[in-house]
């Protein structure tokens, strides 16, 4: 299982992890921010947890892009 992680009130805006994941992040016209698609939110951390593996690369490659360090990504 692949599990994604996203401290989302961190997040500049930067747009570079739906560059890199569009399937998995898009950015919100509300504030700016983005949003991980398909997620469940715990005390500020948004999680998705996907049994698809071919998410894999594009989510890690969105995890080093990030700037602020605020994606992380997990196998289980």
């Amino acid at each position: 299982m692949v599990i994604v992680t996203l401290q989302r009130h961190k997040c500049i805006g930067c747009n570079y992890c739906v560059e890199m994941a569009p399937g998995q992040f898009q950015m919100s016209k509300k504030d700016g921010k983005t949003v991980l698609l398909n997620t469940k939110e715990n005390k500020g951390f948004f999680t998705l947890k996907s049994n698809d593996f071919e998410i894999l690369e594009a989510c890690e490659n969105a995890s080093k892009a990030c700037p602020v360090n605020i994606i992380s990504v997990k196998l289980s």
